[in-house]
């Protein structure tokens, strides 16, 4: 059996100016319901304060199926349509596979 190495993911999408409010609206509980998933290590999602509207998320997943269940959860379907609805563009996904940890 292969072994299973941690699953990072860096991700950015934009959003329109007007919908932010919205978003910051329905954010907090996309945050709560992915931070309680099995084997979800971090999930953190920030807007840029330099570009209004450009939203970065950071994650570790404890392994590929972890990340792969989290992708399929109804809660990131019902976020994914709400994106696309306030009218998401720009969304950049690079999913690294990390098989060692540094120490500064």
């Amino acid at each position: 059996m292969p072994h299973s190495s941690q699953v990072a993911v860096l991700a950015s999408f934009r959003l329109p100016v007007d919908q932010l409010p919205r978003a910051r609206q329905l954010i907090p509980a996309v945050l709560a319901a992915t931070r309680a998933e099995d084997g979800c290590t971090a999930y953190d999602m920030g807007e840029d304060v330099c570009v209004p509207g450009l939203f970065r998320v950071s994650e570790l997943w404890a392994s590929e199926a972890a990340l792969r269940a989290h992708l399929a959860a109804p809660h990131m379907a019902e976020w994914g349509k709400a994106r696309a609805e306030m009218g998401m563009t720009d969304r950049q996904l690079r999913v690294l596979s990390v098989s060692g940890e540094l120490t500064l």
